[in-house]
């Protein structure tokens, strides 16, 4: 069976990337699979894509290479338009709304379509115009799975398949290092400044664990400025980007994620496979959809309205709750092994071979005549 999957671009340092690659190489080992990258802005991708896998591009934007049209959305979309009209496959995955919109429009209708969501779905007309031409719409998350039910009114078959990881074998932590780690794209969705914020306290009391923070992003300036203003020059680490983030994971003790949701929620999944305890926030689409309460991590209730909306007083006291939580594991070891074991146990549902079997289900069932 011919499978291509439809994403930006593949070249980024993103979870979404990370999960499609992952999910393409275990394809391959039964399916002629294709990664279809809209963007192409760099040699080679961030995350290796496996040799079976055929890897190819609608728009190359390296430096250098000349273009008929001049750059620009338009440039894209035409392209893009060309490329799925003349798209040879019995299976397309697209990855992004919007990219699932021109899918619905331009692809061959003998093709299964689906659509694979991680986000709150927007609330746009053409999602409720073109969606009903879909054979499924794949979320990664129970609560976005309802969310998508409530835009697409049953027009479509909405079902929940979990993002993939490699089928191992995983590194796995000692648990022996007093290191926090936390890892991710450095933009003000993640909350970096709250956990620096919040690791200010837990270097003050305890001096001698340390928080190493890996990715990159417009953040970067903004969050080694707090650094200094905290003076963490020797508590808090930038290490930078890499492909190995599981690998980084395994040599911490805690991992930490701020974000609200965690609809790609590739990093917690990846500690989670690591078996490192997770701590984040709880409240609907965080970390609290893969990460169970005292069983595999610590989920911190948030402040009074749920969302950083830049009240100070509700932001200093979700501050002074994540370093408790910090703390309180830190400083249970016992605790900490306990919660380790249980991450080992959430990450199975994650292995690559199990979510491509899922996969596997599902274009079968749509391919299915009515």
């Amino acid at each position: 069976m011919r499978i291509c999957l439809l994403v930006p671009s593949v070249y980024g340092m993103r979870g979404d990337a990370r999960s499609i690659v992952n999910l393409a190489g275990e394809l391959s080992r039964r399916h002629d699979v294709e990664i279809l990258s809209v963007r192409r802005h760099r040699e080679r991708p961030f995350f290796p894509v496996p040799a079976e896998v055929r890897l190819s591009w609608v728009v190359d934007d390296r430096p250098g290479v000349r273009h008929l049209l001049p750059p620009g959305q338009v440039r894209t979309d035409v392209a893009l338009w060309r490329r799925l009209r003349s798209l040879k496959t019995d299976v397309l995955i697209s990855t992004r709304p919007g990219l699932s919109v021109q899918a619905a429009r331009h692809a061959p209708r003998d093709s299964v379509r689906i659509a694979r969501e991680w986000g709150r779905p927007p609330v746009a007309a053409s999602i409720r115009r073109f969606y009903p031409r879909m054979d499924a719409v794949v979320t990664a998350t129970e609560t976005g799975r309802a969310e998508w039910e409530r835009l697409v009114g049953g027009t479509v078959g909405v079902t929940t398949i979990p993002d993939a990881l490699p089928d191992g074998p995983w590194p796995r932590s000692r648990m022996d290092n007093r290191l926090v780690v936390a890892g991710g794209r450095w933009v003000p969705a993640k909350a970096y400044d709250l956990l620096i914020r919040a690791f200010a306290t837990v270097a003050d009391k305890r001096p001698d664990w340390r928080l190493r923070l890996y990715g990159g992003g417009p953040e970067d300036r903004r969050l080694r400025a707090l650094v200094a203003d905290l003076g963490l020059h020797n508590h808090v680490y930038f290490m930078g980007t890499t492909p190995d983030l599981a690998g980084e994971f395994a040599k911490a003790s805690i991992v930490a994620t701020t974000a609200r949701a965690e609809g790609l929620g590739m990093t917690v999944i990846e500690a989670l496979a690591s078996g490192v305890p997770v701590i984040g926030f709880d409240g609907p689409g965080g970390a609290g959809e893969f990460v169970t309460d005292g069983r595999s991590g610590v989920l911190v209730p948030p402040g009074p309205g749920g969302e950083r909306d830049g009240a100070g007083s509700a932001e200093e006291s979700e501050v002074r709750a994540y370093a408790s939580a910090l703390l309180a594991l830190i400083d249970d070891e016992r605790r900490r092994r306990e919660l380790a074991a249980g991450a080992l146990a959430a990450a199975a549902p994650h292995r690559a071979s199990s979510v491509a079997e899922r996969w596997e289900k599902l274009i079968a069932a749509a391919a299915r005549p009515a």
